[in-house]
């Protein structure tokens, strides 16, 4: 498979741990929203330590786009990259990933599993087709909720945020269970995008196969 070395062109903190990078794009480098590619850091101990990353920008965006949890305490490849900054080079493979968007529906993301439907809603956003979609985030508080204006200026009453360990005025305060889900959901003859941690993965799909929404129609990153 191609790598492509490509500079870091800018970086920003969104919450208090996660991180934003601007990187060049290699030239004819293209992905669908909801894509992946693995990136590793071009840096003595760390070329070969590559991971996956969603891309977060516009396909057609002239730089590429990724918004990335940093785990500080495992002190691996997250934590070498919230480290990095502008100048520093990456190591970028081909795109690939099974997130792509299939119709409306509701989109389920677990902490930073928000970030490859982030690619997606903007795609939709600008060639005005977001209408019959919502985005259902899950996070321990209010402060891990990436991009909230944005995601909240976008989709309005259609982005709903679940807070696990706080509670806040407004907003439900539990984790995702059946009941939760007959709550959110009305019809479940339509499109379901999820994406998380493993757990959080099978028990959102295990709640909708059990609720009537077909295995096929649930779309996940295989």
């Amino acid at each position: 498979m191609p790598k492509h070395i490509v500079k870091i062109l800018d970086t920003a903190f969104v919450t208090h741990n996660v991180k934003r990078f601007q990187v060049e794009k290699p030239r004819n480098y293209s992905f669908t929203p909801g894509q992946a590619t693995e990136l590793a850091l071009r840096k003595t101990g760390w070329k070969d330590e590559a991971r996956s990353f969603n891309f977060t920008s516009l396909p057609e965006s002239k730089t590429l786009e990724f918004i990335i949890k940093i785990y500080d305490e495992h002190q691996g490849v997250t934590h070498q990259l919230g480290l990095a900054h502008a100048g520093d080079e990456l190591v970028l493979e081909e795109p690939f990933g099974a997130i792509t968007y299939q119709g409306p529906g509701y989109f389920f993301a677990g902490g930073a599993g928000v970030t490859p439907f982030i690619s997606i809603l903007r795609d939709l956003q600008k060639r005005k087709k977001l209408a019959g979609n919502t985005l259902v985030c899950s996070n321990q508080t209010s402060d891990d909720v990436i991009l909230p204006e944005e995601l909240g200026k976008m989709l309005g009453k259609q982005f709903l945020n679940i807070f696990t360990r706080q509670h806040v005025l407004g907003f439900l305060e539990k984790r995702i269970d059946r009941n939760t889900m007959v709550t959110l959901v009305q019809d479940f003859d339509q499109h379901f995008y999820v994406c998380g941690p493993d757990s959080f993965v099978s028990n959102i799909c295990g709640i909708l196969k059990d609720l009537g929404a077909k295995a096929e129609s649930i779309v996940i990153e295989e």
